[in-house]
């Protein structure tokens, strides 16, 4: 995990890799957690059997699952000290490239795109990447938005 200490270093490492998270592997249970929660029961997500002899082979994540999983993952990969508190402020862009079949592992990846000052303290942009243990492609490409109040 990457740790900086103030604003100012968050500012310095504009354009570095952050590292990654550990893997974390995609369950049915939590897919059908997620399909409560947002009430989309779509059968590609929760009818394994049926899903199976579907377009992806397999039962699949929602992609809105696999993007809610950021704060968990962005947590493992970077953390700011020194500032009262960091607010998510939302994303500037958003694409699943590759869906996540259940069962398999995704870990997420980050790089600081950019640190704006602001009067409160700074906006932060991070591209944050979420692999699939064992794919080329990408399942997320998300970049998020912070703000850190100093």
């Amino acid at each position: 995990m990457r740790v900086f200490n103030g604003i100012d270093e968050v500012e310095a490492a504009v354009g570095e890799s952050l590292g990654f998270s550990e893997w974390l592997e995609v369950t049915q249970d939590r897919v059908n957690l997620f399909a409560d929660a947002t009430e989309d029961h779509q059968w590609i997500h929760v009818d394994p059997e049926r899903a199976a002899d579907g377009p992806f082979g397999a039962a699949i994540a929602h992609g809105y699952l696999t993007l809610s999983l950021l704060p968990k993952l962005g947590a493992e990969i970077m953390r700011v000290d020194g500032v009262k508190m960091v607010i998510n402020y939302g994303l500037n862009k958003v694409r699943f490239p590759e869906p996540v079949r259940v069962g398999a592992s995704i870990r997420a990846g980050g790089e600081i795109v950019s640190c704006e000052r602001t009067a409160k303290g700074a906006q932060v942009v991070v591209k944050n990447t979420i692999e699939i243990k064992g794919s080329d492609k990408p399942a997320c490409v998300a970049e998020t938005v912070r703000v850190l109040v100093s």
